[in-house]
């Protein structure tokens, strides 16, 4: 019923006001257990409450019995208090608005009751809060829970019970502690069921869970239309409901739901509380069709001592008066609530400061039917602050109002089993669930579930319904039977390939069995019956239930549907064809190496023959002799390292230390470049004909595509005309297509490259950027809750290599077999930033040593500098000391000899061998010429000289050994 506008409001109000001034309301019986007895009637005075109730049902029965209860129990424990309540039932049918309105009206005009009490539903007080504000009465409601009646709207609205928004973060963590991430709500079409769905669905988004569905029932509804909603929501996924509706409906749902066949495994029910204690007023015709359920309800503590003593007194009151029911717990947390209230009002009446309880009456008309003719209460406002502002403990606990209502913050979870119910948790906003009261933070563990017994949670939704087996569409289509490929017979379709594979490993990872069925999206000639977005609008229309196939994800189709995350490598980029662009000639030699590599090499090779020249000139033969000599056997000494074939001797150490640095330089050196230089020489160069799309699109070259792929509209945006673009069916005709030149390259997503490569990997490769797409995809309907169980499952297959990497081999391509990758080009030059490291070190050891054999010199020899010619300048002085290191060294002297008299003896060799006049040595050591004609030996002369000088004559700027040893022995003296 939509609410109704201001003056028809008004209008019944009106009426009402009419009716009860016209009708003898004879039954003003007040019920105020010791309110107005004889023996105190004098010294007390009595204060009107009125009571709104309906006794016929089992909350305003139970709440009436409470209340008169607390009457008894409060003036027994305050007897010195002067004023009493006095309680005015008015018997209201709960579901009549008009009743309850007639019933305020007079308790307000005929009664002048100072406040009232009630009343039970919400969709009444709706009514009665208007008239409280009207005449300034509070109108104090413990059962009225919905949200939708505001106490900061209506200020003299006390609601001493719950709020039902607060149930909505309880019924959205039960649904978060199960994993459930879709619900059903089914509550009834009133004040009080449309109160707290806003709450709940808004708890559940917080969540990250939804409602599919909403089922507002009419109070009225029969067992037929009930059992006809539940038909339609058991076609539903969603399998989890929450029920919030009172007794009598909320019975006939689950009756109907019992006979449905929804009591069974894998459905979960959740009742609000006003429901969940149908199980103890119902007994077993209710646990008889709730077997499962799971309930909420605020949690009162039961460690206190006056609500074990009330309880005892009640149940035993309860049983004298109703000796033949089978009410296990008969007394309800709004009976508690009850008995509070009346608490609470009868200590706010006794703090009043006025005793004055009739109604200022305003200026009106004779015989007027205006509602102000009831007046204003002179105590209402009074009245509602001490009761906002009052604290006390009592049997219900805490009695504290926050913005005029109670707030309740702990919740106990009970579960329906057996012949009752079981509590089984706890929930308060700073612990979350927990077994224990205010303790750490557990998931419960429910006892039982609807129709089941091994006490495993329902995943909370069922796809496909009825025990139907889940439909799969596949395409059919010629090309690429490495992703889909059918063959049928007469009784079955048996479809393979790599995506079919990936679907049937993906089905059989789930935590749970599902049962599918391939279908073909074919005609009747066995051909595709439409496009790719045809088949994933199948889905949307459901005809299947999900698409499989190379699907690709993109934003046109995810409007129709849910995509499951890729469980391929998305992108799109191209395929060209290469050539082999080496190019061999005659400077071929010097590609190995770049051009600063060869550059840095020439130089350390020169610089290291210097630095072994320095090193070696003082004291070894062979790096002596002209100028021209030497430069000669620097260059011929360093560039033999090469092969190592140099014949020098090496005499100084320090030599010795740079020569195995530099040789491990040189075998570094020599092996990379025999090795680069093979490669270029065997291997093809290959490089691709075209590097990107960009490339591509300045040119008029033709350009080849999947047909019935979304690649035209992505050349489109890239520039391309729609004339060079030509559609293929397999890889077949890409091969051909570009062998023969009808296209300069094939724009496809990476899926259907990497296949064409498998099997023409040596005359093409891809290249150029990869353009960002999803890659495939499985194809669900909007919403399904599946889509996320086999998308985590997609995860765990394609992260597992083992998997994954035979099916890649087998349908996609072989990594060991043909490279995909890069743009197909090899490069095999050598650069210094290679080498840098290696020359940095025979750099710094050839410096290293260098320094060391100056600083010896320079300390052996500093003397010779020292005692020269005061009149010299240091330059002079310092050229003196580099002519000196020019000379050799006198250490080894016995060196140079023993060289001398090796080349005398192979020069006297040579010239014996050129000349017919044998040449000997006679016993004194004496050079004697070979006989003459007469027998006698020839003596060579004085002037001719001997063979020993002629061959010292080699080293004219070398002073003879004498003077060597002289020029020392002066050195000493000095």
């Amino acid at each position: 019923m939509k609410e109704m506008g201001k003056p028809r409001y008004h209008q019944l109000i009106l009426f009402l006001f009419l009716l009860c001034s016209r009708l003898n309301i004879g039954q003003n019986k007040a019920y105020a257990q010791g309110t107005t007895s004889n023996n105190s009637r004098n010294t007390t005075s009595s204060f009107d409450v009125g009571v709104i109730l309906d006794t016929k049902t089992w909350v305003g029965n139970i709440s009436w019995r409470c209340m008169a209860m607390a009457m008894e129990d409060f003036y027994n424990s305050h007897s010195n208090f002067t004023k009493k309540l006095s309680l005015h039932l008015r018997d209201a049918n709960k579901d009549d608005r008009v009743a309850s309105a007639s019933a305020a009206i007079d308790l307000l005009k005929n009664v002048q009751v100072q406040a009232i009490i009630g009343p039970q539903t919400s969709r009444q007080a709706k009514f009665v809060i208007e008239l409280g504000n009207s005449a300034q009465v509070p109108i104090i409601s413990f059962t009225a829970k919905s949200p939708s009646l505001s106490t900061k709207q209506s200020p003299y609205f006390i609601r001493t019970g719950m709020n039902d928004a607060s149930q909505a973060k309880v019924l959205a963590s039960l649904v978060q502690n199960f994993g459930w991430r879709q619900v059903v709500l089914i509550y009834a079409d009133t004040e009080f069921g449309n109160g707290i769905i806003p709450h709940v669905i808004d708890a559940l988004i917080e969540i990250d869970a939804r409602v599919t569905y909403r089922s507002p029932i009419p109070i009225s509804a029969n067992d037929e239309a009930i059992s006809k909603e539940l038909e339609k929501l058991k076609d539903m996924q969603t399998r989890v409901f929450i029920v919030h509706m009172p007794y009598s409906l909320g019975f006939k749902v689950f009756s109907n739901a019992n006979k449905t066949g929804m009591m069974n495994k894998g459905y979960v029910w959740i009742t609000t509380y006003g429901l969940t204690d149908i199980v103890d007023l119902y007994g077993s015709s209710a646990t008889s069709v709730m077997q499962g359920v799971l309930g909420i309800k605020p949690y009162i503590s039961e460690d206190n001592p006056r609500l074990q003593d009330f309880k005892a007194r009640f149940v035993k009151k309860f049983k004298l008066e109703n000796p033949s029911a089978q009410i296990s717990e008969p007394l309800t947390v709004f009976g508690l609530w009850a008995y509070d209230t009346v608490w609470s009002l009868a200590m706010a009446a006794e703090s009043l400061s006025s005793a004055n309880y009739t109604f200022s009456m305003n200026n009106v008309r004779k015989n007027s039917t205006d509602l102000e003719s009831i007046g204003k209460s002179q105590t209402g406002l009074e009245i509602v602050q001490w009761i906002s502002n009052s604290t006390f403990d009592r049997i219900s606990g805490k009695f504290q109002l926050i913005d005029r209502q109670r707030e309740v913050d702990k919740f106990e979870i009970v579960n329906v089993v057996e012949n009752g119910r079981k509590r089984i948790g706890f929930w308060t906003p700073v612990y979350g669930f927990s077994k224990e009261l205010n303790s750490k933070n557990v998931s419960i563990e429910v006892a039982k579930w609807p129709g089941d017994s091994d006490h495993v949670p329902p995943r909370g939704w069922e796809w496909p319904t009825n025990g139907r087996n889940l439909s799969v569409g596949i395409p059919v289509k010629p090309g690429f039977p490495e992703f889909v490929n059918v063959t049928t017979n007469d009784s079955s379709i048996r479809p393979t390939g790599y995506c079919i594979e990936i679907f049937d490993k993906v089905m059989a990872a789930l935590p749970y069995k599902v049962n599918y069925t391939y279908e073909l999206f074919a005609n009747e000639k066995g051909e595709m019956n439409g496009s790719y977005d045809d088949l994933v609008y199948q889905v949307y229309v459901k005809k299947y239930d999900v698409v499989v196939g190379d699907i690709t994800v993109i934003a046109n189709r995810s409007q129709y549907v849910d995509f499951t995350l890729p469980y391929t490598e998305s992108g799109v980029s191209m395929i060209v064809p290469v050539k082999d662009q080496s190019r061999k000639n005659a400077w071929t030699f010097a590609e190995p190496l770049s051009t600063n590599l060869w550059i840095a090499s020439g130089l350390f090779f020169i610089f290291t023959g210097i630095v072994i020249w320095i090193l070696e000139h003082r004291v070894n033969v062979e790096f002596r002799g002209p100028p021209s000599n030497q430069i000669g056997t620097i260059f011929y000494f360093i560039f033999s390292t090469l092969v190592f074939s140099h014949r020098e001797t090496i005499v100084s150490n320090l030599a010795r230390i740079v020569l195995i640095i530099w040789f491990f330089v040189v075998l570094i050196l020599q092996q990379s470049y025999t090795a680069s230089l093979s490669s270029i020489l065997t291997v093809e160069q290959l490089q691709p004909t075209l590097n990107d799309l960009t490339e591509l699109a300045r040119t008029n070259d033709k350009v080849g595509y999947l047909v019935d792929s979304f690649m035209p509209n992505l050349l489109k945006g890239m520039n391309f005309d729609e004339t060079r673009l030509i559609p293929y069916n397999s890889a077949d005709e890409y091969n051909e297509a570009l062998s023969n030149g009808t296209v300069a390259a094939v724009v496809d997503e990476i899926p259907y490259l990497k296949v064409f490569l498998h099997k023409y990997c040596d005359k093409y490769t891809m290249v150029g950027p990869t353009y960002k797409t999803d890659g495939f995809g499985f194809a669900f309907p909007i919403g399904s809750p599946m889509v996320a169980d086999v998308s985590r499952a997609i995860l765990r297959i394609t992260e597992n290599k083992e998997i994954m990497e035979p099916l890649d081999n087998q349908y996609l391509y072989d990594d060991e077999a043909c490279s995909v990758e890069g743009d197909g080009s090899s490069s095999s030059m050598i650069t210094f930033r290679s080498f840098w490291g290696l020359f940095l070190i025979t750099g710094v050891t050839s410096m290293l040593a260098l320094l060391i054999h100056i600083s010896m010199f320079f300390f052996q020899n500093w003397r010779i500098v020292r005692d020269a010619d005061p009149e010299l300048s240091f330059g002079q002085r310092l050229l003196l000391l580099i002519k000196y290191h020019d000379k050799p060294d006198l250490k080894c002297a016995d060196t140079f000899k023993e060289k001398a008299e090796e080349e005398e003896e192979e020069e006297m060799v040579a010239l014996e061998m050129q000349s017919p006049v044998s040449t000997s040595y006679n016993g004194h050591g004496d050079h004697v010429v070979g006989n003459d004609d007469d027998g006698d030996a020839e003596t060579p002369s004085e002037g001719e000289g001997t063979p020993g000088r002629e061959i010292g004559g080699q080293f004219p700027d070398a002073p003879s050994f004498a003077d060597m040893l002289s020029h020392r022995r002066g050195y000493d003296s000095a």
